[in-house]
């Protein structure tokens, strides 16, 4: 069984759905939990089309009904768990018919979801931006990794829990301690001894305290705690969501500095940018796939002239600050990180080279590399702790709907283009178009509006303008924008920056609006 929640990979991960309709066509069911009739979810056994920001209700309800049904998987629960007994009484409130209220999913659907999940040999939850771009983000994954652990879907060949990577290398970042608490390979900096291997290989004392994630960023600009920014293949100018707010404290800062392959939005509002050569094709070094593999990516052709390697920039810069770090070597510095960083240690360029890549952690050269990476619960006896069970309870969308704002807009993007489209915009496809709002035919009836019609969207920041598409596969009083043409039709003016605390992700999937009518000057 195969669970796709909050994810349409036919548009969004094409590539990797191609591997789902193979398990599909092998006979898995594939069951999809998505607010749209996404084009993934025309390819399923089942689509579970829930109201937005309910996906905590629906698997706590989902928990509930294994628990009651029998169908834990009492030997690993007992064996490789944590906290289970506290997590089963807080889902005893999650009924079916709570969840089919609150979530809009008839209960029957839910409990042959639950029943399907747990009784399959082999399952698999993937998930993307759709679970994670609420202000209860982290709670939402936590909601799935529960479902996992309560089945035993953990650690085991064609079993998982699997959150699709949404660009190129973004794994490859996390490794690489690009996150504002962690060190190269998941270091805690805040650990007194982890950190000081590193201090003695840099030679330089690092700050014991965590950083700040982005959306903490903009609140260091607003507070002038933060006047100068570094933006390294990055967008915000058009990512953020409160586009006013982003483009205002992005044009506050004392110093901006943008490192990039194109020149963006926000490259427009800095004081120096640094042409920076394409990772995938003018750069030497490696890059870690969704599925942990990290392999060697090679320079096919040079950069254009007065472009250079990421690598050569910050060796430039830091030269120019006092520290000369010798010449730029990837291979140089990829050993570096591999004696600090035991998971990626058996990785030598020789060995990624001859193997084609091997999946962390890997800690010596002898090792092959951790196929499944939660394998370990499965030992007797248990090999280091226990998976904990998180509760977590339901919280619905920070921007309530009401008579004002009746109308619920999610946002995603679509096959041909890209996030901001800043790396998609440039070439032409025969599937792309402009921006739309689309709705249902039923509420274009009740608001009075046709097909192709321009119309006034208003959010509780601001207002954009763009043409009604009708789309059959939205429910009514749903209603549905990308990312992708902000030049034409800058939807993250409407968008709202209320924040996860745990995660910083902004709630771009659940923004409450309006629609008036539009009449050209």
């Amino acid at each position: 069984m195969i669970l796709l929640w909050g994810s349409n990979a036919r548009e969004t991960h094409p590539i990797f759905f191609h591997h789902v309709l193979k398990g599909v066509r092998n006979g898995a069911r594939l069951y999809v939990v998505d607010p749209r009739r996404t084009a993934s979810a025309q390819w399923a056994d089942v689509w579970m089309g829930l109201d937005v920001g309910s996906d905590i209700v629906l698997a706590n309800a989902m928990a509930r009904e294994i628990i009651a049904a029998g169908l834990a998987n009492q030997w690993f629960v007992e064996h490789a768990t944590s906290g289970f007994a506290a997590y089963r009484n807080s889902v005893e409130q999650y009924t079916l018919e709570r969840a089919e209220r609150e979530t809009g999913v008839p209960g029957q659907v839910i409990r042959e979801c639950a029943h399907a999940y747990a009784r399959a040999e082999r399952a698999q939850i993937c998930w993307t931006l759709g679970i994670t771009e609420h202000h209860n983000a982290v709670d939402n994954v936590l909601a799935l990794l529960n479902l996992g652990l309560l089945t035993g879907h953990v650690g085991r060949y064609g079993s998982g829990l699997n959150p699709l990577r949404g660009q190129n290398n973004v794994q490859g970042g996390g490794d690489m301690g690009a996150i504002p608490d962690r060190l190269p390979g998941f270091q805690h900096v805040e650990n007194d001894e982890l950190r000081a291997a590193f201090e003695r290989a840099w030679g330089t004392r690092i700050n014991p305290k965590r950083g700040l994630h982005l959306s903490a960023m903009f609140e260091a600009m607003e507070h002038g705690e933060l006047t100068c920014l570094y933006v390294l293949g990055e967008n915000p100018a058009d990512s953020e969501a409160d586009r006013h707010r982003a483009l205002k404290l992005l044009g506050g800062l004392e110093f901006l500095v943008v490192q990039d392959l194109f020149f963006t939005r926000t490259a427009a509002l800095a004081d120096v940018v640094l042409p920076a050569a394409a990772g995938w094709c003018e750069t030497e070094g490696t890059v870690t796939s969704s599925e942990r593999r990290v392999q060697r990516v090679r320079r096919a052709i040079p950069a254009p002239a007065g472009v250079r390697d990421d690598l050569e920039i910050l060796y430039e810069l830091a030269r120019r600050l006092g520290h000369d770090w010798g010449k730029p070597d990837s291979e140089s510095i990829w050993d570096e990180l591999r004696s600090l960083s035991p998971m990626n240690a058996g990785m030598s360029y020789r060995r990624l080279e001859e193997l084609g890549g091997i999946q962390w952690p890997c800690y010596d050269e002898s090792h092959p590399g951790e196929q499944y990476l939660h394998s370990r619960l499965w030992q007797t006896p248990l090999i280091g702790p226990r998976a904990p069970f998180t509760a977590v309870e339901y919280s619905p969308p920070v921007d309530h709907l009401d008579r004002d704002y009746p109308i619920r807009l999610t946002t995603g993007r679509r096959l041909d283009s890209y996030n901001t489209n800043v790396q998609s915009g440039r070439y032409p496809s025969p599937l792309r178009r402009s921006e739309t709002l689309d709705l249902s035919p039923e509420d274009g009836t009740r608001y009075g509006v046709r097909d192709g019609e321009k119309v006034r969207i208003a959010s509780r920041r601001g207002s954009v303008v763009a043409p009604v598409r009708f789309d059959p596969n939205l429910r009514p009083g749903l209603a549905f924008m990308t990312p992708h043409f902000h030049d034409q039709v800058p939807t993250n003016t409407l968008t709202i920056d209320a924040v996860d605390p745990k995660s910083g992700t902004s709630e771009f999937k659940a923004t409450a609006i309006r629609i008036e009518k539009y009449t050209e000057d």
